[in-house]
């Protein structure tokens, strides 16, 4: 038979107390539970733990040995409990964390700057990735918490944190480059560069969607799967394309970004929707605060 915790709570009492009736009160029990209890521990170990007598209660010498014992097995415990406790209000733990190419730039420092000053004991892994994998990765469980442009599919649950403009992204000396506000339409002549259909299917029927609102089907003429190829493309000319405006961090020459009137993407946190982890609803919150009182579009 094992003694259980609270005969060892009870022994170390009586033990820093040196009386039982202090370590009762200590307790808050009765002194007759306190001498059961302690009675039924020496009982299981089969050695005498206390002696009293008329100076009073002292540990034998088996008592003063299994004191830190029995102080190492409390503390165990309690924090073992307290592991649990920080798990269950989402304080510990492994929390996976994806960011669209596009936002990783200005959204990974701040967003992991807060949640290590508020969550310090959590672990995150981070990762940057396109469109198709973060959203397979969140709807398989592969990633926890994904920051990115609207997915626009089934099953995900989103919250928006940021909205940006979006804006014609043309070559440094192109005629339109010097307006202070372009309508898509008076794009409409423009050779374009755009990523590949096959990138994320449901982005580009809005983007068709809007190309008919504004009356043209665009000329497209070359496509690349990253931010930095399509930068890359309009630097040298092939043709020009749309970003949102947090995009011009990724590149500082060769192009001018010109807001299109009417436009505006939000950048949004998404994570399945059956998701119930206690981490992932404390990430969420303390994002939320921080896109409350930082402007995650330009910070980074």
């Amino acid at each position: 038979m094992t003694p259980d915790l609270r005969q060892l709570r009870y022994f170390v009492a009586v033990a820093e107390e040196s009386s039982f009736t202090q370590a009762a009160s200590r307790l808050m029990i009765t002194q007759q539970s306190l001498s059961q209890q302690i009675n039924a521990l020496e009982r299981i170990l089969g050695a005498k733990l206390f002696n009293r007598d008329s100076r009073g209660t002292r540990l034998t010498d088996t008592g003063s040995l299994f004191l830190p014992e029995a102080r190492a097995v409390l503390e165990r415990a309690d924090e073992a409990v307290a592991v649990v406790r920080r798990a269950v209000r989402g304080e510990t733990g492994r929390l996976r964390l994806a960011f669209l190419a596009t936002t990783a730039n200005h959204l990974l420092p701040p967003v992991v700057r807060a949640v290590r000053e508020h969550l310090p004991n959590l672990e995150l892994v981070t990762e940057e990735t396109t469109i198709a994998p973060l959203v397979e990765g969140v709807l398989g469980g592969d990633i926890d918490l994904a920051f990115s442009r609207p997915p626009q599919v089934p099953g995900l649950a989103t919250r928006t944190i940021a909205t940006e403009q979006v804006c014609a992204v043309l070559p440094e000396g192109h005629p339109l480059a010097d307006r202070a506000e372009l309508a898509l339409s008076d794009l409409a002549g423009e050779r374009w560069v755009m990523t590949p259909r096959s990138s994320w299917e449901p982005w580009h029927q809005a983007f068709d969607e809007n190309f008919r609102a504004a009356g043209f089907s665009p000329d497209i003429v070359a496509r690349d799967s990253s931010v930095q190829g399509l930068l890359g493309l309009v630097a040298a000319g092939v043709g020009i394309t749309r970003l949102g405006w947090s995009a011009h961090n990724l590149r500082r020459t060769g192009v001018v970004f010109v807001p299109i009137a009417g436009e505006i993407t939000p950048t949004e946190m998404v994570w399945r929707a059956d998701n119930t982890s206690p981490a992932l609803r404390r990430i969420v919150d303390v994002v939320t605060e921080l896109a409350a009182t930082t402007d995650l579009t330009t910070t980074g």
